[in-house]
């Protein structure tokens, strides 16, 4: 059974409003991961973040057996194990790259798919836009050593695989189950980089800090992602993910006082004409299969009670 109140909340906000309170979220949960970072590995961290995931999302939707079982096993293991790996390269790269490289590069995933999404002129016209907006807000910096440059390619390629896969689970209408499995089988797959966190189960308020970023980074954003893309389809979807750094442009000027420089606020506008672009291309296709998707909406996040 759908829980109204958070489904009539959820559909009543735009897909960018969405994305921001989605970024907000993430940019806290990485904060949290900076004091973690100190005395577990990279990839540890991303280990314990799908961990607190698996086990938040468990107690929360207590998946059924058919969610445990064939096809949807499958399509939510590999979900979960992609998206898994996705964060344990990121991780990894910013360990070794600046975090404005890494962002850049791992930014080449999405737009991929959007472009690959896209039917017009209009569409290019937009893909371009946000992949200027991209490595302008990113302030790429070639500098770093060459496995740095490698995870971050992984990474991008593995944020590519998160939405088509995310596309499929949101599209499957068990997106929250599918989450949930797809963490659990994720926390098993990679349990082998639980070694390089055995600093941590010691100290209680870093395992704390472990649960945070898994609540912050890992289940909010992902859950309002399953909305999204249940709601606009992959292509837009990765387009709507640029607005991940204008977002964090916006959070350092308001709570750090960093003023984005010329070059960066011209970023942060091409990435909203691009946005703007793609979503008003969108717009006679989305009103002609309104009734649909209205109806799919209402399974976007089904209760822990069904």
């Amino acid at each position: 059974m759908t829980n109204p109140p958070v489904r009539r909340a959820l559909n009543a906000l735009p897909a960018p409003v969405l994305f921001v309170l989605s970024g907000i979220s993430m940019y806290v949960g990485a904060a949290l991961a900076v004091w973690i970072f100190d005395v577990a590995t990279p990839a540890g961290v991303a280990w314990l973040r799908c961990l607190g995931a698996a086990l938040i999302l468990l107690l929360w939707r207590r998946p059924g057996r058919p969610a445990w079982r064939g096809r949807a096993l499958l399509l939510a293991g590999t979900f979960g194990v992609v998206t898994a790996g996705m964060n344990v390269l990121f991780y990894e790269a910013i360990a070794r790259l600046p975090l404005g490289t890494v962002v850049a590069i791992e930014f080449a995933g999405p737009v991929l798919v959007a472009a690959l999404g896209s039917r017009g002129a209009r569409d290019f016209a937009a893909v371009a836009a946000v992949t200027l907006g991209v490595v302008l807000i990113a302030d790429v910096q070639w500098a770093g050593s060459p496995s740095g440059v490698a995870f971050a390619l992984g990474a991008a390629a593995a944020w590519a695989g998160y939405i088509v896969l995310g596309s499929r689970v949101a599209l499957a209408g068990n997106g929250v189950d599918g989450l949930a499995v797809g963490f659990v089988v994720a926390t098993v797959v990679l349990s082998p980089l639980a070694l390089g966190t055995t600093a941590v189960w010691g100290q209680p308020d870093l395992l704390a800090f472990a649960v945070g970023v898994a609540l912050l980074s890992t289940v909010v954003p992902y859950v309002l992602d399953q909305v999204v893309l249940r709601r606009l389809g992959q292509a837009r979807f990765a387009l709507l993910l640029a607005l991940l750094p204008v977002t964090a442009a916006v959070i350092g000027f308001v709570v750090l006082g960093q003023v984005p420089t010329l070059v960066e606020a011209l970023g942060i506008l091409a990435v909203m004409v691009g946005v703007a672009l793609r979503s008003g291309a969108g717009t006679r296709t989305r009103r002609m299969s309104r009734g649909r998707e209205d109806r799919r909406a209402s399974d976007d996040l089904p209760g822990p009670e069904s």
